[in-house]
């Protein structure tokens, strides 16, 4: 709400008295809050916005425009803009009653919501999506903050909504096996390739299992080029072909995140780890 004041003067006689100061309140007829579905991001995520309109007036509103910036932030002398809107995507309802898509067009890097209508007395509310992309900051204690403007025949409002940076890992596995083909009664080494994108490395609570067939036996383990011991490292049933990481065995550093000085863009170097393990089939 706006504040305004109002005081009085009254003159008698070369005598000058003003009055008490009265306050009042312009009460906005528009105005706007924005959320995220979505608590955390991480890379190439999905993240889904809410922005719901009200409409406290009694004639309703059209020829609106909703302009969202895509969480544009300034890099050196440039801005960057790291999220990335995912076309056909905008959800427009009128008192929460779906509507048809309103005219949706993406200028300098910002989501453009044109000549739509808010409802006196209601409420337009919008869905969309956005994906972060190469310019969208994933270090620990990261965030996102974008903002929805809503402009008018009145003055503008906008409203802002922050999404942080996951705090995790976030873990991938790939498996070879060499040689390919193996000898029967050979020696056959399968290669574990384990790769974590997240900022946060992982210290506990990764395993790793595997059922072997055919069987192995006389295995030897590696990690990360140190060899590991059966029951203390790892267990394997030679009947079953099982094999187990036991607990906190299994580590990977934290990825590393660079962004280029001139383009912006960050660059992903995942924490890796490898686990061979070769044996005779």
């Amino acid at each position: 709400m706006a504040r305004f004041t109002n005081q009085a003067q009254l003159t008698y006689n070369n005598t000058v008295t003003v009055s008490n100061l009265a306050v009042g309140e312009i009460q906005d007829v528009l105005s706007i809050n924005k959320t995220s579905v979505n608590d955390i991001y991480t890379n190439n995520d999905t993240i889904t916005y809410a922005v719901n309109i009200i409409n406290s007036g009694s004639t309703d509103l059209s020829g609106l425009t909703l302009t969202d910036d895509l969480g544009a932030y300034t890099f050196g002398t440039s801005t960057l803009v790291p999220l990335t809107y995912v076309p056909d995507t905008v959800k427009y309802f009128r008192n929460s009653v779906l509507q048809a898509p309103p005219t949706v067009t993406t200028s300098n890097d910002q989501l453009v919501i044109t000549n739509f209508t808010v409802p006196a007395n209601g409420t337009a509310t919008f869905l969309y999506e956005t994906q972060t992309n190469e310019f969208t900051p994933l270090d620990t204690g990261s965030t996102v903050t974008n903002t929805a403007e809503l402009t008018g025949n009145f003055t503008a409002v906008s409203a802002s909504e922050t999404v942080e940076a996951s705090s995790e890992p976030e873990l991938s596995v790939v498996k070879s096996i060499a040689p390919i083909p193996v000898a029967e009664n050979g020696t056959v080494t399968y290669t574990f390739v384990i790769n974590n994108t997240g900022n946060t490395a992982v210290t506990t609570g990764a395993v790793i299992t595997d059922t072997f067939d055919p069987l192995l036996s006389n295995i030897t383990v590696t990690f990360n080029d140190t060899p590991w011991v059966a029951g203390s490292d790892y267990t394997y049933d030679t009947s079953t072909g099982v094999f187990t990481s036991l607990a906190n065995k299994v580590t990977v550093d934290a990825a590393q995140f660079t962004q280029d000085t001139t383009t912006g863009a960050i660059t992903i170097t995942p924490g890796t780890s490898t686990l061979v393990i070769s044996g005779t089939i």
